[in-house]
């Protein structure tokens, strides 16, 4: 395969680090698909109902924790654990508006509206972003949206607080400012819903202002203003730790040296959703909340696969296309790495390029 090279942060070539060539064929995803076995489609009710009440059991947990005590040395762990147990119920929603996690597709629209509440996500304006537009278009210019990368040239026309604020988001501690303003706030708050859709998003997105004003009217009439910092404390703060850890989560999935982004007219569909992602193996006891998300190419092979399933079919497509897997534990540097090297892309090259001097 020829190489193409990636650009260092001061756009210096490093001839090391080396990008996923492109590739005449394939060009679609039946290949891909043929190699997963079809045990990996099957679906467990009881499964999926467990693995939701267990992170609900540890939101729960959390959450009253967090009710009860203002103990500094408390708060930390218990806003740790409340981040990453809504991340948790945040997947398993994801998994349920994929319409993967139960045979059911009614007790998947509940569940899946019922996990993403903590995450303050309306579900079937996720399901447009996120299944339609990112899986649609994974790594496609102009399309994907999820940590779409800038043009040198058009990161030059930046004002200087815009300027400011892509160095922040594109390093290394700038997921959670991220994924709350692009992610967030612009894709689900303020987004206009398509006529199509716009009485079930519009419905979704009642739903989670009811949930956050409610819970916050319920605690201001139990407890008066001091409701205020309950609310903080055990609303708003786990959601920002998740917006951190989520926007890390999809990082870590489609930007790396290796992996180039496509113009419209050269992108398809393998390489977006087999080079354009990662399969990454976490350390024991890591699907306690990520639910074998970050095994993630066999997703975007084909949405159906519920989470737990996921191992297995990565496995299969690893070991049929060796060459163009990204397949690896996951690892602090290969992160930091990342967020050095990957700031703005050339399209048409395949390069990424650091900021430049001035």
């Amino acid at each position: 395969m020829t190489a193409t090279p990636i650009e260092d942060s001061n756009s210096a070539r490093s001839p090391d680090i080396q990008p996923r060539a492109a590739t005449a064929e394939p060009t679609g995803l039946k290949h891909v698909l043929d190699v997963i076995p079809s045990r990996c489609y099957e679906r467990s009710t009881t499964r999926g109902l467990g693995i939701l009440a267990r992170d609900l059991l540890i939101y729960g947990l959390a959450f009253a924790g967090l009710i009860a005590t203002n103990n500094p040395l408390l708060l930390v762990p218990l806003w740790v654990l409340a981040g990453v147990a809504v991340s948790g119920l945040f997947v398993i929603g994801h998994d349920a508006a994929h319409d993967a996690l139960f045979d059911s597709k009614r007790l998947n629209g509940i569940v899946g509206r019922l996990a993403m509440l903590p995450s303050l996500h309306a579900t079937e304006v996720w399901v447009f972003g996120h299944n339609r537009v990112h899986h649609g278009h994974t790594l496609r210019q102009g399309m994907d949206f999820v940590w779409h990368p800038l043009t040198v040239d058009q990161y030059t026309e930046l004002g200087p607080w815009a300027k400011i604020r892509h160095r922040l988001e594109w390093g290394p501690f700038g997921s959670g400012a991220y994924y709350l303003r692009e992610v967030w706030w612009n894709k689900m708050v303020r987004f206009t819903p398509p006529d199509r859709w716009r009485r079930q998003m519009r419905r979704d997105q009642l739903i989670v202002a009811s949930f956050a004003i409610g819970v916050l009217a319920i605690m201001v009439a139990l407890t008066g203003t001091g409701g205020l910092w309950l609310w903080f404390k055990a609303i708003v703060v786990p959601f920002l730790l998740f917006c951190h850890t989520i926007g890390w989560v999809v990082h870590v999935h489609h930007i790396a040296p290796e992996i180039r982004w496509w113009p419209r007219r050269e992108w398809n569909r393998y390489r977006g959703q087999v080079e354009g992602t990662t399969i990454l193996w976490g350390p024991p006891g890591w699907e306690l909340f990520f639910h074998w998300i970050m095994v993630h190419l066999p997703h975007h092979v084909d949405m159906r696969i519920p989470c737990y399933r996921l191992p297995e079919a990565a496995r299969a497509i690893a070991d049929a296309y060796p060459d163009d897997v990204d397949e690896r534990p996951i690892r602090v540097r290969d992160y930091l790495r990342a967020t050095r090297l990957c700031k703005l892309h050339d399209f048409e090259s395949g390069t990424w390029h650091g900021y430049p001097a001035g």
